[in-house]
């Protein structure tokens, strides 16, 4: 039911890859050693309506159904999971918000160009102290007669670099706990908004990621989105599209790990015989290649959930995203490990593959979190 592609869906999946294959397989390498976002290359992208997703046509979209999107994301990732991110953005935490919760004002300024490639943008939800634990956040807003004055800092906060505004979240009164809490569309060139980014990380390297610091930031009332106290349901809402996303590019990285390994397998010879030939090589690449068939399967299935109108399938997502993470992680290892001395260099992009399969465990919530969801899930703790 899950993975059976129509002619659309096998449109979509050749059309991502005949891209790739062209515009992203010859420069991934360059832009990564770089740390350089490649928007001329996105640009591209939009110009073939790649990056609308979701998003409905109106608001500049693609209106695709949320299996589809996961088809061109998972395809794109096999060659570069950073521009599999970009087909994913509008339809993430970032798009999704202000598509669920935002006026039409804000739809037409902020969620259209996002849609249609015109501008970048950001979510700043983690913070230095809380985490994973949102509720937690200690970044506050005070109300004023025209809007309001935001004091804090985001943390691990992507596309810093081109992102021209971001979707954050502040509280009015920590006292209120969850009910305090609000969400904001805040643009760069706020006055008392700054951005520190860091550098030299260990994998995602072209995305500019780092700190989001606002101090006595002054956000208009007409960029409050949604209510004031849904901060935190908006940011709840939205996270399974982004966990989604995050396991449909999981599951494309590992395909190309296993993509490398057949081919490297094949054509290394040890011992007069291609390395393939021996069993514990095979041990490794079936484990992969049952590894991805599950991760696939479950992220698909997510998906399906989703274009059924589930709006929250929170064990779906966090299923999705640690199995597909984890098998990502072992693949990379794996891939790595046939590759031998080979696999540690740059020649052989294997290492970049393994460098990003680690942060993948990491984002969209760490996988021991996932572990705890779900069987608080399965134990009756918390509603699925």
């Amino acid at each position: 039911m899950y993975l059976e592609l129509n002619s659309e869906q096998k449109n979509v999946q050749r059309m991502v890859r005949d891209f790739a294959l062209q515009e992203v397989v010859p420069f991934v390498d360059i832009y990564d050693r770089e740390e350089r976002f490649p928007v001329e290359i996105v640009k591209k992208m939009a110009a073939l309506g790649l990056l609308g997703g979701t998003i409905p046509e109106a608001y500049g979209g693609a209106g695709l159904d949320h299996q589809t999107q996961v088809v061109a994301v998972e395809e794109m990732s096999r060659y570069c999971h950073v521009m599999g991110l970009c087909i994913s953005l509008a339809s993430g935490l970032v798009g999704s918000s202000v598509l669920q919760y935002g006026t039409e004002d804000q739809k037409q300024k902020y969620l259209a160009p996002l849609a249609r490639g015109e501008v970048f943008a950001g979510a700043g939800v983690t913070e230095p102290h809380s985490g994973t634990d949102v509720a937690a956040m200690e970044t506050t807003c005070q109300r004023t007669e025209s809007g309001y004055i935001l004091n804090g800092a985001k943390t691990w906060i992507s596309f810093l670099d081109v992102g021209e505004w971001f979707v954050t979240f502040a509280t009015l009164d920590k006292n209120l706990g969850p009910k305090g809490i609000c969400a904001f569309i805040v643009e760069k060139n706020f006055p008392g908004l700054s951005c520190k980014p860091f550098k030299n990380k260990l994998g995602f390297r072209p995305i500019s990621t780092g700190e989001l610091v606002f101090q006595d930031c002054f956000v208009p009332k007409e960029n409050l989105l949604g209510a004031e106290g849904e901060g935190l349901k908006i940011a709840l809402c939205a996270v399974e599209n982004g966990r989604m996303t995050v396991a449909a590019r999981a599951v494309g990285l590992a395909q190309a790990c296993l993509d490398a390994s057949v081919q490297y397998a094949k054509e290394r010879i040890v011992f007069g015989q291609p390395i393939g030939k021996y069993q514990l090589v095979q041990s490794m690449i079936t484990d992969m290649l049952v590894g991805i068939e599950s991760a696939r399967y479950l992220t698909h299935k997510l998906a399906w959930l989703k274009d059924q109108g589930h709006k929250r399938a929170r064990q779906a997502s966090s299923l999705a995203k640690m199995h597909a993470s984890d098998v990502a992680m072992m693949a990379a290892m794996n891939a790595v490990q046939i590759h031998g001395a080979y696999g540690v260099s740059e020649d052989y992009h294997v290492a970049r593959l393994f460098r990003d399969a680690k942060v993948f465990q990491i984002v969209e919530g760490q996988n021991q979190i996932h572990k705890v969801l779900i069987a608080e899930i399965a134990l009756g703790y918390r509603n699925a």
